[in-house]
């Protein structure tokens, strides 16, 4: 499933490469070949980002999961813990 980036989003990642490029390195980089870039990046090093991401978010679902039956859990036959020794519930 390749990894597209919405307009705007792409749009502030290719700025954001250019900046790079002017402030880092010794030639800039334009706009069309920033956008280049950014497809490669998507291409090659997208899909890693996006499985880790992807399993970190299946682990702290996991996580709760477990926790569920302590975080909803009842106790079970409890009328005659609440009732008293009597029997009788005064109601």
């Amino acid at each position: 499933m390749p990894i597209e980036l919405p307009k705007e989003a792409r749009q502030q990642a290719i700025a954001s490469i250019e900046r790079y490029f002017r402030e880092h390195m010794d030639e800039p980089i334009g706009n069309v070949a920033a956008g280049g870039l950014l497809n490669f990046f998507l291409q090659e090093v997208g899909p890693s980002v996006y499985n880790r991401a992807v399993a970190d978010a299946q682990e702290r679902l996991l996580a709760r999961v477990q926790e569920l039956d302590i975080e909803v859990h009842e106790d079970e036959f409890g009328y005659w813990k609440t009732a008293g020794r009597g029997g009788r519930r005064s109601t």
